[in-house]
């Protein structure tokens, strides 16, 4: 089976303020109200996660989530309007980007050899 698999990065300095990764971590925070839960739920240690939310917080103007500390009543974390934002857009590239490339793409499947 032959697929077309598009992977966009935006890159901050030497750092990828956003791409794939990043954006499926902050549609999980946005589902799971805490990076420890995102980052379970997507197979990632808290650390791992938690390195990659400080990365997009310090590559963006305003923080793209903003986190609570734990406690009696526990921690959290949430999309702020900006992360919220940031991640639509970056949905909106993906979708732009795979209908852009679907054409070329096909010309370049058509030349495949069968299997």
């Amino acid at each position: 089976m032959t697929r077309i698999r598009l992977s966009l990065r935006l890159l901050h300095g030497d750092d990828i303020a956003i791409g794939p990764g990043k954006a499926d971590l902050l549609d999980a925070i946005a589902s799971h109200g805490s990076i420890s839960a995102a980052g379970r739920a997507m197979g990632l240690s808290y650390r791992r996660a938690w390195l990659l939310v400080d990365t997009m917080n310090r590559a963006f103007a305003a923080p793209l989530v903003a986190m609570a500390k734990g406690g009696s009543h526990g921690g959290g974390a949430v999309l702020t309007a900006d992360g919220a934002a940031v991640c639509a857009a970056y949905r909106d590239a993906e979708a732009a980007a795979r209908a852009a490339a679907t054409a070329p793409f096909e010309a370049i499947v058509a030349r495949l050899a069968k299997p």
